[in-house]
């Protein structure tokens, strides 16, 4: 019995800290839309998007509205995103995307994580050119059958469209074009259930699942940073 319970109580932990990751990631990334666009999210399509994920995770709303006023004050931290480059074991790329108010702090961890995940920093541009900059949305699938969606969206930057495991619409867009295709999006009466920038690799590296192993133990460490936003690879 008493072992049952520790299961459960390490089960709900792990749920609260990565809500708690999740929170804090969306703090930061409406931190950045908010520098950059203003507060208004009917003027900012980097805050509605950051907004919509926020409710796709069931953020409060008072903690979104909470949020912006923070990112709108003088005391506030001014976070910057910042990308970094390097390998993991076996020759895996790895694209770390961070949000931090401090690049000194921020990029000596990184490099730390990647030292003791047995893998190196890079330089800038060291490997994102193993990478496509894409705009990513996921969309309901009763929302439009997805022939239809690929020929209304086929004129504001569509790259591809198609389903993923859970029968979602997956919609992808240049990176540029990723405001284009909110809008468009919008114009129809479909609202994404979230919306994210991702750096998808251009070609993917089998392994073996040992191998992937110690790749994904780096993964792990850095994800486990309070300044790291996301974490891209090539791995098959």
């Amino acid at each position: 019995m008493g072992r049952i319970f520790e299961v459960r109580k390490s089960s709900m932990f792990a749920r609260y800290d990565r809500m708690a990751k999740q929170f804090s990631r969306v703090g930061k990334e409406i931190a950045i839309a908010v520098k950059k666009g203003g507060p208004d999210p009917d003027n900012n399509p980097s805050l509605r998007r950051v907004i919509q994920n926020a409710k796709s995770f069931n953020m409060p709303k008072d903690r979104i509205e909470a949020a912006i006023k923070n990112a709108m004050g003088k005391d506030t931290s001014n976070y910057d995103e910042v990308l970094y480059e390097g390998y993991a074991p076996h020759g895996i790329a790895i694209l770390v995307v961070t949000a931090t108010d401090n690049t000194t702090r921020t990029v000596a961890n990184v490099r730390s994580h990647f030292n003791k995940g047995g893998g190196s920093l890079g330089n800038s541009g060291s490997v994102g050119f193993l990478f496509k900059h894409l705009g990513m949305f996921k969309i309901a699938a009763d929302a439009m059958d997805i022939e239809e969606m690929e020929l209304e969206l086929i004129d504001y930057g569509l790259e591809e469209v198609g389903e993923d495991s859970e029968g979602n619409i997956i919609v992808r867009c240049g990176f540029t074009d990723f405001g284009n295709m909110q809008k468009a999006l919008e114009e129809k009466g479909i609202t994404p259930i979230s919306s994210e920038l991702e750096w998808i690799p251009e070609n993917t590296i089998e392994i073996t699942e040992e191998q992937s192993e110690d790749v994904f133990k780096l993964i792990a460490r850095l994800e486990e940073d309070d300044d790291v936003q996301h974490v891209f690879h090539n791995m098959g």
